[in-house]
């Protein structure tokens, strides 16, 4: 069964900024937006290695309508709180 994901393109503009709050080891993935404009991610993977990283950056690329590399994390390697931003 594929993941319903919310269409994000509308924040998909070259130097944006992102701010989520990413919860690993969830039941399954998926975005919802925060009252707060933040975006909460919640992701399957582990945080270990950065792979709740990697799941967080694929599947918010697919939301944005992106490819992966045009994200970059820019803060928050090891937080839960990451920002993103849209690279050219």
């Amino acid at each position: 069964m594929a993941v319903k994901l919310p269409d994000l393109t509308h924040l998909a503009h070259p130097g944006r900024e992102i701010a989520t709050r990413v919860t690993p080891k969830a039941s399954r993935d998926r975005i919802a937006e925060g009252e707060d404009g933040t975006l909460r991610v919640h992701v399957t993977a582990v945080p270990e290695d950065g792979k709740a990283n990697e799941a967080v950056r694929k599947i918010l690329a697919k939301s944005l309508g992106l490819a992966k590399t045009r994200l970059v994390l820019i803060r928050g390697q090891t937080s839960r709180e990451k920002v993103f931003r849209i690279d050219d």
